[in-house]
């Protein structure tokens, strides 16, 4: 909120009209023991003229480092229409549009929303969005398990490549609903997983769903094909994970594994952030959702549809929210699920001026720049490619020092290297995720190189974990 316009007079004004004396006595139903206290360690409220000059050393202080870090949140050019578009008062105020009468805007962008995800996807359905990636694999993972009639199974297999944020929120979710969550290894010398260790989990009990995801956590293209028709030959329901940009040149969900009448996953969901979202430190993000025909009364969150009026005009509404606070709670889908309307907003702008080929262009470029950096920085003694897979844009890279002092002194040179992936993965470390979109240039790329060869050249001249000047 940029401007707080109530003086004392006026907040002792609208307290007395409500007939208390202090804001505390609009809280006096919190117990004592669970309140906060007093917070001495925030300082006294500033002049609007202080507290702007304050903001802006603080901003100035961080810098614009390059970013070479991808790991599910991507650095990628955002056209200034996009948010000119969506910050306009008819979309930067606009509620859920429950009443189509007042909301058709609203409603007819989120169902362009919807038909651009199907269409990159290749599925039937959308949502019209949820909280992020991470919360969009759990509702489908509780979607698959609800929909699943072919079995009475409650476990969930899944890449022990998916991001690891995902794996964290998704057993937070469901594991308290009595869904078991099974990981599955990935292959060391390519990164990929493989059917033989599907196959070693299989057990007595089978499965209800399984994860794929596309590329995976670590770049690494899997083989999709093979691992859909694995998930229906089980009588599991394939769930797959993908990121929007690499769909434009890699097969959408809905055309993986052979031919028939089960080809195709069956859910797809992921991260919308890569269109039109600013990295914004984490967030706030919005996820994508969508199934096949037959899945889409399982379904969480709103679906808009397209129709015609009585004086035969197109028009949108809401055809389905089977959400708690619409439908008797316990016939509901989901009590998580959200419409972030205006993330959507900016996604569904930024596809619109992108285009098809516009799209392709950002992924190729992506990749390409990918490419190039891990050529540069292989270039490096003791760097070297962890893995012998193709990959999109993100490569895993094996460093001769630690990962995290490697780090440290780069950001201490204005380079922002990639995620260490030991905390996460102690199996590879020293180890380093890297990533290049379409905005680093050769002149990004190169000062990388040469900053990361004098970080390992001091190093291993200095043989001490003790950080060197360079």
């Amino acid at each position: 909120m940029p401007f707080v316009p109530h003086t004392d007079e006026d907040v002792a004004a609208m307290l007395g009209a409500i007939g208390v004396a202090t804001i505390d006595d609009l809280f006096d139903e919190i117990p004592r023991e669970l309140r906060i206290g007093e917070l001495a360690a925030i300082p006294a409220g500033m002049a609007e003229m202080d507290i702007t000059r304050l903001m802006q050393a603080r901003a100035r202080a961080d810098g614009q480092p390059l970013c070479f870090i991808g790991a599910g949140a991507y650095d990628h050019h955002i056209p200034a229409a996009v948010w000119q578009i969506a910050s306009r008062g008819e979309f930067y105020s606009a509620y859920t549009p429950y009443q189509a009468e007042a909301s058709q805007g609203t409603l007819q962008l989120l169902y362009e929303f919807q038909s651009m995800m199907t269409a990159l996807t290749a599925l039937d359905v959308s949502n019209a969005s949820l909280y992020d990636g991470a919360s969009a694999l759990a509702e489908a993972v509780l979607m698959a398990v609800r929909a699943n009639r072919k079995t009475k199974s409650n476990r969930v297999l899944v890449p022990r490549a998916l991001h690891p944020a995902y794996r964290r929120v998704l057993r937070g979710i469901v594991e308290s609903q009595g869904i078991e969550v099974i990981e599955a290894p990935f292959d060391r010398p390519g990164g990929q997983t493989p059917v033989a260790a599907l196959d070693a989990l299989v057990g007595d009990g089978g499965f209800a769903a399984i994860v794929i995801n596309q590329p995976n956590f670590f770049g690494v293209i899997e083989d999709v094909d093979v691992l859909t028709d694995w998930a229906h030959s089980q009588g599991a329901l394939a769930i797959a994970v993908v990121n929007p940009i690499a769909l434009a040149l890699l097969k959408a969900p809905g055309e993986w594994g052979a031919a028939g009448p089960e080809r195709g996953a069956d859910i797809a969901c992921g991260e919308a952030q890569p269109l039109g979202m600013p990295l914004s430190s984490g967030g706030p993000y919005a996820g994508f959702l969508c199934c096949k025909k037959d899945l889409m009364r399982q379904m969480p969150g709103r679906i808009v549809g397209r129709t015609l009026d009585l004086e035969g005009k197109p028009g949108f509404t809401l055809t389905l929210q089977a959400r708690e606070q619409h439908i008797r709670r316990g016939k509901a889908t989901s009590n998580i699920c959200t419409n972030q309307g205006l993330l959507v907003t900016a996604a569904t702008i930024h596809l619109a001026l992108l285009g098809t080929a516009g799209l392709e262009r950002v992924a190729a470029a992506c990749h390409a720049n990918t490419r190039r950096l891990a050529a540069l920085l292989c270039e490096i003694p003791g760097v070297e490619p962890r893995f012998d897979r193709p990959m999109f844009h993100e490569q895993v890279l094996r460093l001769p020092a630690p990962t995290a002092d490697v780090l440290h002194t780069l950001a201490a040179h204005g380079v922002l290297g990639g995620f260490d992936l030991g905390p996460d993965y102690p199996e590879l470390d020293p180890a380093l995720l890297v990533c290049a979109t379409e905005l680093r240039t050769e002149e990004d790329m190169q000062r990388y190189a040469t900053t990361l060869a004098r970080v390992i050249a001091a190093r291993t001249q200095a043989k001490c974990p003790v950080e060197p000047k360079i």
